[in-house]
């Protein structure tokens, strides 16, 4: 009896820890197959909320990146705008500096209307030169000889270029050459500078076409004119006549001179 009541005893110890044990893995494997789907659904949320971050971020850059794009634009604009204004400017002030270099003497002499042209001579120069030559010297030597016999008159100095080059360097070698001849006959015949009216004229008036070498040369000049309002006679009653160069190696060719003829604007 006492051994059937132990392996009762047995029995029921190892059935209750079967039933125990059975009761622990089927909690266990319920947890489990709660849990799993859970988790599973978390990481997608965590995936996909890194992907929607990932996608901010994405999208914050783009704007950041048109942003600077739409800046950077605009400042080029403006630039552009400026630099469009400072050339209308600047094309304004060539043409004005144009126009003013242009100007004939009738500009600053108010009475121009009463000189008439005793003589004129043309220097003409080298290439991208102002210093005169021996020869140069020369043709204003014997167009100096006429300004002791002439009464109340003014020298209009012409300088020109030819078409080579730049307008605003033309216009700084046409008034160094206009400088130079009136320098010359400043200081060797005691021409007072009130009597000098100097134009630089640049490449702007042509003498002769630009197209050859030849009318090139004939476009690196300048031109003294000798302008008189007093009306001057010789002893005989006759009217004085005055000569006038044609240029480097020209011949002088006389110039009629007449109270009664009218006056010639300085060409």
């Amino acid at each position: 009896m006492k051994q059937q009541s132990a392996r009762k005893r047995i029995f029921l110890a190892g059935t209750s820890a079967l039933l125990v044990l059975t009761a622990g893995c089927a909690t266990k494997n319920y947890v489990r197959t709660q849990t799993t789907p859970l988790i599973q659904h978390t990481n997608e949320l965590e995936d996909q909320t890194a992907a929607n971050h990932r996608n901010l971020d994405d999208v914050s850059q783009r704007a950041d990146q048109g942003i600077q794009q739409a800046q950077t634009a605009a400042q080029n604009a403006d630039q552009k705008a400026v630099t469009a204004g400072q050339s209308a400017n600047q094309a304004q002030q060539s043409a004005q500096e144009a126009l003013n270099h242009a100007d004939s003497l009738a500009s600053v002499v108010s009475n121009l209307d009463t000189y008439h042209q005793v003589a004129d001579a043309d220097v003409l120069f080298g290439f991208d030169k102002a210093v005169l030559t021996r020869k140069d010297k020369e043709q204003l030597d014997t167009f100096a000889a006429q300004l002791g016999s002439t009464r109340s008159y003014i020298l209009e100095v012409t300088g020109g270029t030819d078409s080579t080059g730049d307008k605003a360097y033309n216009y700084q070698l046409s008034e160094r050459r206009a400088e130079n001849v009136a320098q010359y006959l400043a200081e060797k015949y005691n021409v007072p500078p009130h009597k000098f009216y100097l134009i630089g004229i640049g490449k702007d008036v042509e003498v002769a076409s630009n197209s050859s070498a030849a009318g090139r040369a004939k476009n690196r000049r300048v031109q003294i004119q000798l302008l008189s309002n007093a009306t001057q006679q010789n002893p005989a009653g006759e009217q004085q006549q005055g000569s006038v160069s044609s240029g480097t190696g020209g011949t002088m060719q006389p110039v009629a001179q007449s109270s009664a003829a009218a006056p010639q604007t300085p060409q």
